[in-house]
């Protein structure tokens, strides 16, 4: 019983360590772009948009670029502004 009680919490402990599908790609107005984890509630007033993870700009579009960055918080005037 003990094993199988062992097996189980390993398997949990798997499951929830495991990187999830990213929940958004957040945009500034300069084309900035990254993958947020988690749909945050951004202030108006940091003017960005917020697509579906599976989002992509169309070809042509030279004005997005992708510029990744771990934690929470936004690019502006290419700065991280974290919060």
């Amino acid at each position: 019983m003990t094993i199988l009680r062992n097996a189980i919490l390993a398997a949990i402990a798997v499951a929830a360590s495991a990187s999830t599908a990213s929940a958004a790609i957040v945009c500034n107005e300069k084309g900035d772009c990254w993958h947020a984890r988690e749909r945050y509630a951004y202030k108006p007033e940091f003017h960005l948009s917020v697509h579906p993870d599976n989002w992509k700009w169309r070809k042509g579009e030279a004005r997005y670029h992708w510029r990744e960055h771990a934690g929470r918080g936004y690019w502006r005037d290419g700065v991280w502004i974290g919060f």
